[in-house]
């Protein structure tokens, strides 16, 4: 791929994730998710009357923010895979550690743009509660996805399970989506 996740077209971007490649999978396919929840937030908010409007700008940092871990996901996995190549320990646990954090972070904007959608929901305008709604599915989605992701490098790099329930505990706080 070329071009980073942010610059491509969404028919661009499916048909890269559809390919006979390892890489984007489903962390850049999480950060996607989170990201586009994030700029349904940012959407919802504007059109609040209530101080629920200055939730665009932290909306908009997140995904901004949530887009740049799609393509550090897509160079965790690929540092996992050359060091597997090269078969070596203490290589394949570095870049396992580094595979951890990018989704780690991807579960904690998913856990944001959850609270921030589920805020919009209870207090924003009428009109677009739909998609508030929308956007607090997707971001929970986005966190269990990316918990998963965190569970598994974990176990297969051996690494501090206390990885595992930081990610636990973002898809707890997305709560039920309203």
């Amino acid at each position: 791929m070329s071009e980073g996740v942010p610059e491509l077209t969404v028919r661009d971007f499916a048909g890269a994730v559809a390919a006979r490649t390892a890489a984007p999978g489903g962390g850049a396919v999480a950060a996607v998710t989170a990201g586009t929840s994030a700029a349904l937030v940012a959407m919802a908010a504007r059109f609040a009357d209530s101080d629920l409007a200055e939730l665009a700008g932290r909306a908009d940092s997140l995904r901004h923010e949530a887009l740049a871990l799609a393509d550090a996901d897509i160079e965790a996995y690929q540092a996992v895979l050359d060091a597997y190549r090269r078969k070596d320990e203490r290589d394949i646990t570095t870049a396992l550690g580094r595979a951890t954090d990018v989704p780690l972070r991807i579960a904690g904007i998913g856990s944001e743009v959850a609270t921030l959608a589920a805020r919009l929901v209870a207090g924003g305008n009428p009109n677009l509660i739909g998609d508030a709604r929308v956007a607090a599915t997707l971001a929970k989605g986005a966190a269990i996805a990316a918990a998963a992701l965190v569970r598994i490098n974990v176990a297969a790099g051996g690494l501090d399970p206390q990885l595992t329930e930081r990610a636990d505990a973002y898809v707890e706080r997305c709560g039920e989506p309203p």
